[in-house]
């Protein structure tokens, strides 16, 4: 007979910490670590165990004594439902200073590295309505709350249009209104849903794989411009045409109306044929003088203002006098090296998805860019000495990897062709600080400053200037 699980009351413990992954920390009194959501540092409240482990446990409030000053009211409805923004209740200021103890934290902790007087994390100036791009799920067995479960009453609508429960892959809540993206985003996926059921569209279901709509995607920019992309599973022209027919008509400011039919196992579109039905299919982001073409496919730093911030740190870090080749690695489609490109002689970027190198050389074309090359491949593999040969040795290096951070043999090859400086741009400072230890020996950080792009998330992004030491 399976041992029945008990559950642990801790009494009146307080919050101390944030943590990783936009949890907070107390300690039980046996001295473990207790890992918690929905509450804020300073708190003190009763917990409940849900998970024990050898050094620490999961648990959740059932009982609050104190509330912390740093807290604030959620401004979403959805708050603690949503696994989307996680620190709605907490004070913007106090979010800062805990994404900038989590950078410095994993520098010093994780890659054991001196760290000059940090540059302030750059805030930003919207806290709400700052995403240009939102991706929302279809289901026709929508998540339940503990009101609906427990009521008599039948529920005979279980079509949602909103985001997947934290941890639950079929399970979709639907969403009124979401405090990400400004208008006409909650317009535009309220509409599409109440026509859909007005018209009999069915919605996915994601067991048994079947139904119409699937996702939805709106993109937006700070040009005004409106992308809308809407992934049906089940090709069925007639309700297809009648539902885009109608978007368009009602609103007149999508500038982009794109669909994709996806019949396979997951809603991932990057192997998939995009379709225009209206439009063209890009929209046009601006920085500085530049313009941008982004499509449906295409890598674009979600926040658009932030996103200027964090590349003007990136080229000032540089300290381009425009005699510099300089390579920027994971070059997505060419951001970075076309903002920088007129402060250096030469810019390469290397990027490994095709489709995001395409985009770069349109992008340096209709820009009239002409002093950048950019090249597809597999990083570890196209970054080698004969390409270093062909297209010359890098005074500066700026990488900006995903979350994983750089291949060994990427790292290694920095190191083999030391650049005098290299500009280090991170959305995960763990897998940085990783990375900085490797280059400790040969590359001393000069300096270091976290840029928050996430508003009311514990994510930051974390940029450092490092130069070569004299050995």
């Amino acid at each position: 007979m399976r041992k029945k699980r008990v559950r642990k009351i801790f009494d009146n413990i307080e919050v101390l910490d944030a943590a990783a992954k936009g949890k907070c920390i107390a300690k039980a009194p046996d001295g473990r670590v207790i890992f918690l959501s929905n509450v804020v540092p300073g708190d003190i409240c009763d917990i409940q165990t849900t998970k024990k482990r050898k050094a620490y446990y999961e648990g959740v409030p059932v009982r609050f004594h104190h509330l912390s000053s740093q807290r604030v009211e959620p401004e979403c409805k959805h708050f603690g439902v949503c696994g989307g923004c996680k620190w709605q209740n907490m004070g913007y200021q106090h979010q800062l200073k805990y994404k900038q103890s989590e950078v410095t934290n994993n520098l010093q902790r994780i890659g054991h590295l001196d760290l000059p007087k940090e540059e302030p994390i750059a805030g930003s100036k919207k806290t709400y309505f700052y995403r240009n791009k939102m991706e929302f799920s279809f289901s026709n067995n929508r998540w339940l709350s503990l009101e609906e479960i427990t009521s008599e009453n039948e529920i005979e609508n279980r079509n949602a249009l909103g985001f997947h429960i934290p941890g639950m892959w079929d399970k979709i809540l639907d969403i009124e209104k979401c405090h990400l993206q400004a208008d006409p985003s909650n317009a535009l996926r309220l509409f599409i849903k109440e026509f859909a059921e007005k018209n009999s569209i069915s919605f996915f279901n994601p067991r048994e794989h079947s139904g119409e709509l699937r996702t939805l995607m709106i993109r937006t920019s700070s040009t005004g411009e409106v992308m809308v992309l809407l992934q049906f599973y089940a090709d069925n022209e007639t309700n297809r045409s009648l539902l885009l027919k109608n978007l368009k008509e009602r609103f007149p400011e999508i500038t982009s109306l794109l669909y994709v039919i996806n019949r396979k196992g997951n809603d991932t579109i990057y192997d998939q044929e995009i379709h225009c039905y209206h439009g063209r299919d890009y929209i046009v982001e601006k920085m500085e003088e530049l313009e941008f073409k982004i499509t449906a496919k295409s890598f674009y730093q979600t926040n658009s203002d932030q996103a200027y911030e964090l590349y003007k740190i990136t080229r000032e870090f540089a300290g381009l006098t425009g005699k510099e080749v300089v390579y920027d690695l994971y070059t997505g489609i060419g951001t970075i090296a076309l903002f920088v490109a007129s402060k250096a002689a030469k810019v390469i970027g290397i990027e490994a998805i095709p489709d995001a190198i395409l985009a770069a050389n349109s992008n340096a074309m209709d820009n009239g860019i002409e002093n950048v090359k950019f090249f597809s491949g597999d990083m570890k593999n196209i970054f080698n000495d004969s390409l270093i040969e062909q297209e010359g040795r890098p005074e500066v290096i700026i990488t900006d990897p995903p979350r994983d951070g750089m291949h060994k043999q990427v790292v290694e090859q920095i190191l083999q062709i030391a650049p005098e400086r290299i500009v280090y741009v991170s959305c995960n400072s763990a897998t940085q600080a990783r990375d900085l230890a490797l280059m400790d020996t040969s590359y001393k950080i000069i300096k270091s400053q976290a840029v928050d792009m996430f508003p009311q998330t514990h994510h930051v992004e974390n940029v450092v200037l490092l130069k070569k030491r004299n050995l």
